[in-house]
């Protein structure tokens, strides 16, 4: 038998045509998981779109940023309302707190602990907590019991609320669709209760952390400093902390999109002690065996592959081992360079196309940033020629999105920015900035039913929904 093939089983086939908005919950006007978050469903339903996708449900470190958490898996408090207490089901939590998620009691004495050391990170904590002494941990469980539960019972909170609306969603045929980071921040729960499965040092320190090589963008990299996994480490028990993360991640989201998908085929280590991202070098992962134990142990997760920027042949083979769908973004899909994986003639079936993503400038905020006349006409006959439900006479963005549309990509996804036909003010994040990022809110009086019937009239042309509605 050949140790390299794939269990046929194991591939994923989805041959439904859908369209979807991207939007995270905090942009909600307010901002977390209330009743509008089910009102959004309804306008989902409306406007024919099956699909909603959000940014990672994480706690951020630090700021906004949901990629750099404080746990690959608890939720954001700041999504639970302040009204929901008065709804817990007792006998529901009593369940939960006999029976927890295997990383709820690390995770919650991480948090307190954190709390109590002025959000120092962990690394910063006195010795015996750093190193996670057995007596001084269980001191410390003891002493901040009450705290200890509070945090238990807030994500019981949490995953209740969204078990609920993923039921909701679900019984009006939509899909909630979400985001992996593919690696965690070094002060997190993760790494502080799983130090074996990264490359730290003696002292609890990453010897190499992550980020990506020098490019035609940036000359010095990036340095994303996240540690790195101990593939060897994780191999021995089967990836089990990523078998663990993933059927976690089944029971919140239908389809879920790993990010930065090629560090699965082999991801950029730089020495810790670097402060560019230059002298770092390629390291093989074991993406194969890594996605072969996720798919046996969440068969019915749709994976969804990020395999944005420069991706190798190996990548390539990996993805396409498992049928997983990749992703092309029509905004980068008029450079005139040959070979663009996101040019209007390079759309393929198995993927996803957007318009542009949460790191990318609105589409109206790309078409405005455009200086060359002649180009934004040259783009416009792409655009009119591609297909004949793309209405060039329209303003921005709505060829473009009619063009996503059209694409004979099986998933199209539009930001609801673009939907909404909103400039750069409304960005929801400008990568390599810490300024105004994560922070775009929607008014209601925009998102309404006039919308919904523009969007549903374009959905069910483009094939993306059979229409049962009159």
């Amino acid at each position: 038998m050949n140790p390299d093939a794939v269990n046929e089983d194991l591939i994923q086939t989805d041959n439904v045509r859908e369209a979807g908005v991207l939007m995270h919950p905090t942009s909600l006007p307010s901002g977390c998981l209330d009743e509008q978050a089910w009102w959004f469903l309804d306008w989902l339903a409306q406007a024919g779109l099956r699909v909603w996708q959000v940014l990672p449900l994480s706690e951020p470190v630090q700021g906004l940023s949901p990629y750099q958490s404080l746990s690959a898996f608890a939720l954001n408090p700041a999504l639970l309302p302040t009204d929901w207490e008065a709804e817990v089901d007792e006998a529901a939590f009593a369940h939960f707190f006999a029976h927890p998620p295997h990383w709820l009691d690390d995770y919650a004495l991480f948090r307190v602990l954190r709390a109590e050391h002025g959000e120092a990170p962990w690394s910063q904590w006195p010795a015996p907590l750093r190193d996670r002494d057995p007596e001084a941990l269980a001191q410390a469980r003891e002493a901040h019991d009450r705290a200890i539960m509070a945090v238990k019972r807030q994500q019981f909170q949490l995953r209740t609320l969204w078990q609920r609306l993923k039921a909701d969603a679900n019984a009006r045929g939509i899909e909630l669709f979400g985001d992996v980071p593919i690696f965690v921040a070094y002060d997190s729960a993760d790494v502080w209760a799983n130090p074996d499965q990264f490359k730290l040092d003696a002292q609890g320190q990453p010897e190499v952390v992550t980020g990506v090589p020098p490019d035609y963008f940036s000359e010095t990299g990036q340095r994303w400093g996240n540690p790195h996994y101990d593939w060897s480490v994780m191999a021995q028990d089967d990836f089990l902390w990523w078998r663990r993360r993933m059927a976690e991640t089944g029971t919140l989201f239908d389809r879920v999109r790993i990010d930065h998908f090629r560090g699965l085929e082999a991801s950029w280590e730089i020495d810790a002690g670097e402060d560019t991202a230059i002298n770092g070098h390629w390291v093989p992962a074991p993406g194969k065996a890594l996605l072969t134990a996720i798919r046996r142990d969440v068969p019915d997760l749709k994976l969804v592959a990020e395999d944005l920027g420069i991706i190798t042949p190996d990548v390539v083979a990996l993805k396409e081992a498992f049928a997983l769908p990749g992703m092309s973004v029509l905004q980068f899909g008029f450079s005139g360079l040959p070979d663009n994986p996101h040019a209007l003639d390079s759309q393929v079936e198995n993927s996803v196309v957007y318009t542009g993503t949460h790191d990318n400038d609105t589409s109206l905020g790309w078409w405005q940033s455009l200086q060359d006349e002649g180009h934004k006409q040259w783009i416009l006959s792409l655009l009119a020629a591609d297909s004949p439900l793309v209405n060039t006479g329209e303003p921005m963005p709505w060829p473009l999105i009619e063009a996503a549309l059209a694409s004979p990509a099986r998933l199209a996804m539009v930001p609801l920015q673009d939907f909404l036909a909103l400039d750069s003010q409304s960005r929801m994040n400008t990568p390599g900035t810490v300024e105004r990022n994560w922070l775009w809110q929607f008014d209601w009086h925009a998102v309404n039913a006039a919308l919904a019937e523009k969007i549903r009239q374009r959905v069910v042309a483009a094939d993306r929904l059979q229409d049962t509605k009159g």
